[in-house]
């Protein structure tokens, strides 16, 4: 508990750096820094009990300069660390330079060879205020949950993720140049586009495959939590991909994915060279959510959003829990602001569930914790320093 301004939600961000291994509300690692200071660094010690759940205990202090803990981790390859949190404690060390905006990690002592192989390596979700937009916004936050929650648990999935980005940027720098000169010829067009397509509809497809399957798995199971945390109309999902609608995409369709994909660039390789941009692909994708059959984006009051929204962060957590044998750390930044007393009693019923794991929440007052929970250990935090609580403060 803490007033504004004093370092709720930078406590919760030091945390899910260690998921991400950036900031959860995309902010560059150079404005991470704090002011004045050479660097940061964040060291997590995670560890699953019995029931499997990571609870983690962490430090953030300042890095003025000299040696950042273990190696530069830009490039190179080789095995990813267990993501399992099978052993006793998983510790991981992160560093950030600002005077070189050099990064480097360790885990368990050990310098991986690539930052992606640390992603997820101590799983948290977070909720923030922002997060609302999950729901009430464009389709751009609800593509980058899909992302994160699938790249954190699938290396297929961030494999291809990563290729797909790639191959973008590089086919929509060719047609802003084939723009900016006019558009070119019919060869040149095909040699500086479309010489990109082939990765990218390899790679789509895989995105397209993964990102249908997990709407269609976790669907009912986002309308179970919903209704859990108090939501009497039925909430359902799914993914609308920008080619025809299909049923249901699994690892058999994949080469007809890619074939479809490399049709549709192809056939509108002209006009994406007059527009400057890709206009077909999974960069165009979308989680469509709805209450009682009607849009949630449109229809749904602010209290519906933000539950929904909600919902979808412990279903991240779910599908976190289901691939990696654990249930991640929850950390929600003032979940209870436009919510009833009854919707936010009934998801801190859910999230005192015995298959949730470690929760931490952060809020202004004590008032906005229902007063049953007084079991919570409670801190209260001012000008960034932590103090404990009785449970009854």
């Amino acid at each position: 508990m803490g007033d504004n301004g004093h370092g709720k939600t930078n406590l919760l961000e030091a945390v899910a750096y260690l998921h991400l291994l950036r900031s959860v509300r995309g902010a560059r690692d150079v404005d991470v820094v704090r002011f004045g200071q050479g660097g940061f660094h964040i060291r997590g010690a995670a560890s699953a009990d019995p029931a499997s759940a990571i609870s983690i205990s962490a430090s953030r202090h300042d890095v003025s300069g000299g040696d950042l803990p273990g190696g530069d981790v830009s490039g190179g390859d080789g095995p990813s660390p267990a993501r399992s949190p099978s052993s006793s404690a998983t510790v991981v060390t992160l560093g950030f330079e600002r005077a070189s905006r050099r990064k480097r990690v360790t885990v368990n002592g050990t310098i991986p060879q690539r930052l992606s192989d640390v992603l997820g390596v101590i799983p948290s979700v977070t909720f923030a205020p922002v997060d609302v937009d999950l729901v009430r916004s464009g389709p751009i936050a609800r593509r980058r949950y899909l992302d994160v929650t699938l790249a954190t648990t699938s290396r297929r999935y961030l494999a291809a993720l990563q290729s797909y980005r790639a191959a973008l940027l590089q086919r929509n720098t060719a047609l802003r140049d084939l723009a900016r000169r006019g558009g070119g010829s019919s060869s040149a067009s095909e040699t500086a586009v479309g010489a990109w397509e082939p990765l990218l509809a390899a790679s789509g497809a895989i995105l397209w495959a993964e990102r249908a399957a997990w709407a269609a798995r976790w669907a009912p199971e986002l309308t179970r939590i919903s209704a859990a945390i108090g939501e009497r109309g039925i909430v359902h999902m799914r993914h609308a991909a920008r080619l025809a609608d299909r049923a249901s995409v699994g690892d058999g369709a994949a080469g007809e994915l890619t074939r479809a994909l490399a049709a549709a660039l192809a056939a509108g390789r002209a006009g994406d060279v007059r527009h400057g941009a890709t206009r077909v692909g999974p960069h165009r994708d979308d989680l469509i959510l709805t209450l009682a059959g009607r849009d949630l984006r449109s229809y749904g009051s602010a209290g519906q959003q933000r539950s929904t929204a909600i919902a979808l962060r412990i279903l991240e957590a779910d599908t976190l829990r289901c691939e990696t044998g654990a249930a991640p750390v929850l950390l929600f930044d003032d979940p209870f602001a436009e919510l009833d007393a009854g919707r936010a009693r009934a998801i801190l019923e859910v999230l005192g569930g015995a298959d949730v794991g470690q929760v931490v929440l952060v809020v202004p007052r004590a008032g906005d914790i229902p007063a049953g929970l007084t079991r919570l250990a409670r801190y209260a935090i001012a000008d960034g320093v932590l103090r404990a609580l009785d449970a009854a403060a």
